[in-house]
């Protein structure tokens, strides 16, 4: 018996995942925020602004294929996280006339489980991210069905400004 056990405390066992919100996992990763209106801007200029929308900040792994982009393409479109007439989450994108603000964002990879600086090793590398950026906004907007989607600039130092609407905020992977 342990030390802990004979003093009457109890042990638990702490998930790997709580160290890190996606330990050990490599796939598309996403940060998507209801806002009332987001904007990007490099260099001081704006590269692409919304009004009621989703800002969506998307982190990239090697391993990711068309099919998990797709399948996050197709569940953000799909989300209804605006309210109805009653104010119950039920209005997706389309519905409320809404757009999406796409950044791409490396860091959602970063590991700080040790140390005091964050790895990213597991993050694409560039010239793979880009290909993979530049394919999930174009099915975004192939399957969009007329939402506007304004997008950042890969790669950029960029300034991201947002009124969180809610705030309503979803992490998601796939």
């Amino acid at each position: 018996m342990r030390n802990a056990e004979r003093r009457g405390v109890r042990r638990f066992r702490v998930p790997r995942s709580a160290f890190g919100v996606w330990a050990g996992r490599s796939a598309v990763r996403v940060v998507l925020q209801r806002v009332s209106r987001g904007a990007v801007r490099v260099q001081g200029e704006t590269r692409g602004s919304i009004g009621v929308g989703y800002l969506v900040l998307a982190g990239f792994a090697p391993a990711d294929t068309d099919a998990t982009l797709d399948w996050m393409a197709e569940k953000i479109l799909g989300l209804r996280l605006f309210g109805d007439a009653q104010g119950k989450m039920n209005l997706d994108l389309d519905e409320v006339n809404g757009a999406l603000l796409v950044v791409s964002q490396f860091t959602l990879y970063g590991d700080a489980r040790k140390g005091r600086r964050p790895s990213f090793t597991e993050a694409a590398p560039p010239a793979v991210a880009v290909r993979l950026y530049e394919r999930f906004v174009a099915l975004l907007r192939e399957r969009s069905g007329g939402v506007r989607v304004e997008t950042g600039e890969f790669g950029a130092m960029m300034d991201v400004e947002l009124v969180n609407d809610g705030p309503v905020t979803m992490i998601l992977e796939k």
